[in-house]
């Protein structure tokens, strides 16, 4: 269900490894003949997705407050580190357990029931005809998926029921799947672990989208599978997030750079030179709510951005966009926004069990096709889950 790509790194001699260092990214043995129980509970675990790259650092439960010395000072004193990419081959992941698709094929299923009823509904007993793209186009505008998304699909789908020769209503709705795969295909993307050390990624989004919950998912998540985990709290206008985060990080036994007042952009370098210094595998940077239509917090950002670039040349690798299904074409616009003043690497749409419908996912894939890591459907950690498309799609369309 939740396939994606893992890298293996070049093969390169391993050096000793001493009790008080961690090793670094090492090759993954190719094909052992016997697996222990550990490694068949992590490939049997709720994602399937993260890869186990390096063994995971003891981390102990803290908010560390950094002194607020100047960013240029620090900045000036670290050294860009080359970007050095590993090649890699495609290795499938083994399947997840059938229990494990089941539920959470249930609940993404009656999560977008709304859309699927509005949708399915109209090809029983339908005569293909222009009433029925009409129903059609009236469902597909509702569910959020926008105008462009809604005539592209519908162009789509009239031109390859001419050249089908399509004559059943259920053959509609067949091809009607077919297309919404591939056109939701893009967004599908694996989210790959080990290619830096660490792997920084940057988090935004606007108040209310689920920003610092997801985080906390994301990293519980990260540890299962032997990923050591740094959060830095770079809300510093909001304390309720910095102790927000601060929960979070003592319910994983995970460390969180913090600071009581002071400039966000310091506080993601000071995270980054901690990871590096403590040798963690991944660090993931908060940072404040803010509409893209303000434009002083959008430049904000950028300054976050560019200052985790001289703490370590080359990040932040991932820059993940939080998005609230409930929000509609609204949140097309966000997308856009934070897009054109990011450069986006990935979203994670949540709260698909609320009122959402879906279909912003289709607009977008036609106008703004940033990957979609994760879709979210509840507050339980197993509730976010890899987007895949063709689940998606069906889930649509039972």
């Amino acid at each position: 269900m939740f396939s994606f790509f893992k890298k293996k790194p070049k093969d390169t001699p391993t050096p000793p490894q001493e009790a008080t260092t961690q090793p670094g990214v090492q090759q993954a043995p190719a094909a052992p003949a016997q697996e222990s129980s550990e490694t068949v509970e992590q490939k049997q675990s709720w994602l399937n997705l993260f890869r186990k790259e390096s063994p995971s650092v003891p981390v102990p439960p803290a908010a560390l407050a950094e002194p607020a010395t100047s960013v240029a000072q620090r900045a000036e004193a670290a050294v860009a580190e080359p970007v050095v990419e590993p090649e890699g081959e495609i290795v499938p992941p083994p399947p997840p357990p059938p229990e494990q698709k089941r539920s959470w094929m249930q609940r993404l299923k009656a999560s977008l029931s709304k859309t699927s009823s509005n949708l399915t509904t109209l090809f029983i007993g339908a005569k293909i005809d222009d009433a029925l793209y009409e129903e059609l186009e009236s469902a597909l505008l509702v569910s959020d998926a926008g105008v462009e998304a809604t005539q592209f699909i519908l162009d789509a789908l009239k031109k390859k029921v001419k050249a089908e020769k399509l004559t059943e209503a259920e053959q509609v709705k067949t091809a009607l799947r077919s297309l919404l795969i591939e056109m939701l295909a893009p967004l599908q993307k694996p989210f790959v672990l080990g290619r830096h050390q660490p792997l920084v990624m940057m988090i935004a989004g606007v108040n209310g989208a689920g920003k610092t919950t997801t985080i906390g998912k994301l990293a519980k998540h990260l540890q299962a599978h032997q990923q050591s985990v740094l959060l830095a709290a770079g809300d510093t206008f909001r304390a309720a997030a910095r102790e927000q985060l601060a929960i979070w990080g003592e319910r994983n036994n995970v460390t969180v750079i913090a600071q009581e007042s002071g400039d966000p952009a310091a506080v993601a370098f000071d995270a980054v030179q901690s990871a590096k210094a403590r040798n963690v595998d991944v660090v993931m940077v908060d940072t404040a709510g803010r509409l893209p239509t303000q434009l002083h917090l959008m430049e904000e950002l950028k300054k976050i951005k560019r200052v985790i670039g001289k703490g370590m040349g080359g990040a932040p690798h991932e820059i993940l966009l939080i998005i609230d299904g409930n929000t509609g074409q609204n949140a097309l616009a966000q997308v856009k926004a934070f897009d054109d003043a990011l450069q986006l690497t990935g979203l994670v749409v949540t709260k698909l069990d609320g009122t959402a419908k879906g279909g912003v996912l289709a607009a977008i894939a036609k106008t703004r096709p940033v990957p979609v890591y994760f879709i979210g459907v509840g507050e339980k950690i197993e509730d976010l889950q890899p987007f895949n498309a063709e689940e998606f799609v069906d889930a649509l369309l039972s």
